[in-house]
């Protein structure tokens, strides 16, 4: 029987694990190779990693610490971070990652993520779309880690992104990032019955029922999420964890 994938989202400054709340206030979590290990014996069902200064810094992800993730991962795993060209994807999947995750280059050119998908096939290209309201103009999709906001809503960027053959959206709310408050459920129901690709829930999460009701009532495909794999107890004391398997039952 179906269940969805649940995801942990890693953030990277530099080659240390961060968590951010509303794509600011980064709090040092770790190191990221220590995390793999840790869901490894968690056996997670997948992986993303993010670097958050690539853009910013005109570079991408670290292929190096890709090649050292790929190593030692037993799950599947995703990278985004700068991501611009066709050589670029090539040479992070040759170090190990599955998927590529692009962002600010599919807002500022939808039509590469159609040459990548038709170079990589769909199943290895997603597209992270972050979402912050903007006064008077409602929801709007945003780039550059959140700095920057486009002219596309999220219905209408999600749309453009499956045309040019996205596999994948990983829908993010940047109000709800870090908060562990619930999903943003009318933005992935919103985006969920637009497109007819696989849409991963991201931000906002903070317990077992928020991702139920992102799976039931928001139709999500599958479930990420950062605080909550990281973080334990009200004080929030740093913890690698991970969904029990006793509870996956609830999904079905």
């Amino acid at each position: 029987m179906f269940r969805p994938r649940i995801i942990p989202v890693l953030l990277l400054k530099g080659n240390a694990l961060v968590k951010s709340k509303g794509f600011k206030d980064f709090r040092y979590i770790g190191d990221p190779i220590n995390a793999v290990k840790v869901f490894n014996d968690l056996k997670a069902d997948e992986l993303v990693f993010l670097d958050i200064e690539a853009t910013k810094e005109k570079r991408i992800i670290s292929t190096e610490l890709v090649k050292q993730v790929g190593e030692e991962a037993n799950m599947p795993f995703a990278v985004g971070g700068g991501i611009k060209n066709l050589d670029e994807i090539q040479n992070i999947i040759a170090k190990g990652a599955e998927k590529v995750i692009i962002n600010t280059c599919a807002v500022e050119n939808p039509k590469f993520i159609r040459e990548a998908s038709d170079n990589f096939g769909s199943s290895t290209i997603v597209v992270c779309v972050d979402v912050k309201k903007k006064f008077f103009s409602g929801e709007v999709v945003w780039s550059n880690s959140g700095s920057k906001s486009s002219k596309y809503s999220p219905k209408d960027f999600a749309k453009i992104i499956e045309d040019n053959g996205a596999g994948e959206i990983i829908i993010q709310s940047i109000n709800k990032d870090g908060t562990m408050s619930g999903y943003d459920l009318d933005l992935i129901k919103k985006i969920s019955t637009t497109v007819t690709i696989p849409v991963v829930a991201l931000g906002g999460a903070g317990n077992l029922d928020h991702m139920i009701e992102a799976y039931k009532k928001g139709f999500a495909s599958a479930l990420a999420a950062g605080s909550l794999f990281v973080f334990q107890g009200p004080n929030k004391g740093v913890l690698i964890n991970y969904v029990e398997k006793s509870d996956l039952s609830f999904f079905r």
